[in-house]
């Protein structure tokens, strides 16, 4: 006697006609997006304080900088001279204590002054790279973040000696061999100023903007291609594991091509093994 098998509630999918696996893999991608997401807002939410150990050499340079302006505000009788180009979103220089201008961020996520992180580093007893003054980490780059005001004002003498300052240090130390460390800790800023770039007329040049959509391609490739370094159908959720290993991969190669955009941009030679 033929009967018919009914099918088993636990042999259904979480989605019909889509494996689970798939559905594990897209859940854990957009974790990870927002993982990354938290990671670089919260940076901007959280209060900002310096390292007790840049203490001092935060002062020293606090003090040459308050020297600066005020000599700065006598030179001129025009008191438009003195006028400071804020930066767009109220954040506060943890050097000068007060509203950043002309603003870099480093590759750390913090946010000061040009001139101040400028001082902070001549002023200090640096045998190499400088030290961010908040959290410690080596700075191996310094981003511009200027406020739309101040990236309209090409004349500015002031912000032309802020990017003479950047691209200095910038030529100086971030060809620098580093460890995978670094590049994973750098990864949420650089890859935020990255795409930031990409998506901004006169942002990054086409050569490296084809570069990073060559990952984007090479990345949906290798998620489409039956062939895996660890095959999903014998090792279930655990094969997505590479997958994702595969885009952090891209992920990091990507801020080391804007690294290296960076570099030229400032005048030097990228490094041609820029993993040490």
């Amino acid at each position: 006697m033929n009967s018919e098998e009914t099918p088993s509630v636990n042999d259904s999918n979480w989605v019909e006609g889509i494996g689970d696996e798939l559905v594990y893999a897209v859940a854990a991608f957009f974790a990870l997006l927002l993982a990354m997401f938290y990671i670089v807002t919260h940076r901007e939410w959280q209060q900002v304080t310096i390292h007790p150990d840049s203490a001092a050499n935060v002062q020293s340079a606090r003090e040459f900088r308050q020297q600066e302006r005020q000599h700065s505000a006598l030179a001129h009788a025009n008191p438009t001279h003195a006028t400071r180009h804020t930066n767009q979103g109220d954040q506060t220089c943890p050097v000068c204590l007060g509203q950043a201008e002309y603003a870099v961020e480093t590759n750390c996520g913090h946010l000061f002054c040009g001139s101040c992180l400028y001082a902070y580093w001549r002023h200090g007893n640096w045998l190499g790279a400088v030290r961010c003054p908040v959290c410690r980490t080596q700075v191996s780059l310094m981003l511009r973040n200027f406020s739309p005001s101040e990236q309209n004002n090409v004349n500015s003498p002031e912000r032309q000696q802020v990017e003479d300052q950047i691209n200095q240090y910038n030529r100086r130390f971030s060809g620098e061999p580093r460890p995978w460390r670094g590049y994973i800790q750098d990864l949420p800023t650089l890859f935020r100023h990255a795409m930031s770039e990409f998506f901004s007329v006169g942002g990054l040049v086409w050569m490296f903007r084809f570069r990073i959509i060559m990952c984007f391609i090479a990345a949906f490739l290798y998620f489409i291609s039956p062939l895996d370094i660890i095959p999903e159908a014998v090792f279930g959720i655990l094969g997505f594991f590479d997958d994702l290993f595969i885009l952090l991969l891209l992920a990091i190669y990507i801020t080391i091509i804007y690294r290296n955009a960076v570099l030229i941009g400032a005048g030097g030679m990228a490094n041609n093994n820029p993993i040490g």
